[in-house]
């Protein structure tokens, strides 16, 4: 008898469609990974559903890590190097058999490797690799900060820095405490926990008595544990000063840098911001993650709908695109999507970014330097001469700006750039109140996004709960479907930090003008007016009513859904 593939075992159980097979087969042989790899990164099945069909495809136990309680000398057995490389976590061991979690059941290499390394007979048993990670996190982390801070040998506990303004280090001597042992590992080990935890900042904070070290995970600041002592503070920033080539004597003024790591076989680059305070430098470091400018519109979160409005704003030959929305939440991210699907060797890309944040081949790129003379003004009057098909400008900040943003549009060009507004609609006031003519809006705005991050459910402790009707009130859920409509949150747990949340998604808010809005724009309409006709003829959904979808579909809270509404009120 012929074993069933895979995907059609999905299929016949009604998981995936037909459509969302050929899909993932498609995106697999371009791609490559594994097909239940392609699945879940589209969205299409849950990581967990997806391990429990994969344990019975292959016919291993599933289990469920919570449930298990680990033996702590299992996890002596296999070194973290290698545990972390194969995603694996041993359980138990007894004698010369060691059981050991998996998610990779293709990697035949796994078992013959970790075989090898315990010199053990190895049963697998299936679990999710998002269960698998917590668990090594949990397991194998927290020791190497305490082993980090306890490598201080006996001078170096000794070492006093103050802050005073009168103390003052020679060059030589914060290098050497820079290039100490303990400064180095205690460096690494941040950057390392912080990309292993996703997080998208990392603050380093002197106080009067103590160094607080925070992550910013799914825009939190969580602090890590435990904290350095305050007296090796002048040496973790001085290490980090070289790593990223900045003055490590000079301590008055703020400093930009920038580094680049390898890290779990991604390539990621930091950028460093100092800053004096009063109690010394302040240090905080942008991980940037250069995976995400291989996404496509749809892996950023863009809805089905609405994938076709970028598309045909990108396809338009010249005009203005605009991104709007508040500090980190993902502006950058959205315009470095649009310049990769434009970017080819027909065409001349130039940006002028103020920093410039991922360094992208085919694009030619332009850092602001203010203190040179090199201001925004000047750089795109400069980009202007260099025959450009594509613009990026950093930011719209002022009048000059503006207009310097649409008299590229309307002569010829496709410019895109970012603007602080609250909405899509309130982008046109915006532009209005910094002086630009309605009527060259009109002429030249093709597309504006307006967009927001908020946090996803945990996929490890989500659970299915019906919500008060005042909440249900103010997210316009009345009559029949209020009686039996579920929505999901997070009860908390490891895998989460206790949060209930765990990653985040994008909420965009797509507008195109037609005719009629053109006209309303210029008549002067306001924008709760401009809202309502594009809602009429356009189908324009707000970032709200996209929130409040989500959290239907249980990809985010209620809770969370609703305070995007706010926001918006």
């Amino acid at each position: 008898m012929i074993k069933k593939r895979f995907g059609e075992i999905l299929t016949e159980k009604k998981i995936i469609t037909d459509d969302q097979l050929k899909t993932a087969l498609d995106i697999q042989k371009k791609e490559g990974g594994t097909l239940g790899q392609t699945l879940v990164r589209l969205g299409y099945v849950p990581e967990d559903v997806m391990s429990r069909e994969l344990s019975e495809f292959y016919g291993i136990p599933y289990l469920k890590l919570s449930d298990y309680e680990i033996d702590s000398t299992a996890l002596s057995v296999i070194p973290e190097e290698v545990v972390r490389k194969y995603s694996v976590l041993p359980l138990d061991k007894i004698g010369k058999t060691l059981t050991v979690a998996i998610s990779d059941f293709n990697n035949v290499i796994v078992l013959d490797e970790l075989r090898a390394v315990t010199g053990c007979q190895v049963i697998p048993l299936a679990a999710s690799s998002q269960e698998i990670t917590a668990a090594i996190d949990k397991y194998y982390k927290k020791d190497s900060l305490e082993d980090a801070i306890k490598d201080m040998n006996e001078e170096e506990q000794k070492l006093e820095v103050t802050t005073s303004e009168e103390e003052k280090f020679k060059t030589t001597e914060l290098q050497a405490q820079a290039e100490d042992a303990p400064a180095v590992k205690l460096v690494s080990f941040i950057i390392m926990q912080a990309i292993d935890d996703r997080a998208s900042d990392i603050h380093i904070e002197p106080y009067e008595d103590e160094l607080r070290i925070r992550l910013r995970i799914d825009g939190v600041l969580y602090e890590i544990n435990p904290q350095p002592p305050k007296k090796m503070h002048k040496a973790i920033v001085s290490r980090i000063k070289i790593l990223a080539n900045l003055d490590i004597a000079e301590q008055r003024l703020a400093q930009d840098g920038r580094l680049r790591v390898k890290a779990r076989d991604k390539i990621m680059d930091l950028r460093i911001s100092t800053l004096p305070t009063i109690f010394g430098e302040k240090v905080v470091m942008r991980i940037l993650d250069k995976t995400i400018l291989g996404y496509d519109f749809k892996q950023l979160g863009v809805e089905p709908e609405d994938v076709g409005r970028f598309e045909e704003a990108m396809d338009v030959p010249y005009g203005m695109i605009l991104v709007t929305g508040p500090t980190s939440c993902g502006k950058t991210t959205t315009l470095y999507t649009i310049l990769n699907q434009l970017n080819s060797s027909r065409d001349n890309l130039i940006t002028v970014e103020d920093p410039v944040e991922y360094q992208i081949r085919g694009i030619n790129q332009m850092q602001v330097r203010p203190d040179i003379g090199l201001t925004w003004e000047i750089g795109l009057r400069a980009i202007l001469r260099q025959d450009p098909d594509t613009i990026m400008i950093g930011e719209i900040r002022d009048l000059e700006s503006v207009e310097m943003a649409i008299k590229s549009a309307l002569t010829g060009h496709l410019v895109l750039s970012t603007i602080h507004t609250n909405s899509a609609c309130a982008t046109i006031s915006r532009l209005i109140n910094m002086g630009a003519e309605p009527f060259l809006i009109t002429a030249s705005l093709v597309l504006v996004v307006s967009q927001r991050l908020i946090r996803n459910v945990c996929p490890q402790c989500k659970e299915a709960f019906k919500p008060l009707k005042e909440f249900l009130d103010r997210a316009n859920i009345t009559g029949a479907e209020a009686k039996n409509i579920m929505f999901y949150r997070g009860t908390g747990c490891d895998y989460c930090r206790n949060s209930g949340y765990r990653g985040r998604a994008a909420i965009f808010e797509v507008l195109t003008l037609n005719r009629h809005l053109k006209e309303l724009i210029l008549e002067g309409a306001t924008p709760p007016v401009l809202e309502e006709a594009a809602k009429k003829e356009l189908g324009f959904r707000t970032m709200g009513e996209i929130a409040i979808s989500k959290a239907r579909k249980g990809i985010t809270t209620l809770e969370e859904a609703l305070s995007l509404t706010i926001a918006e009120e």
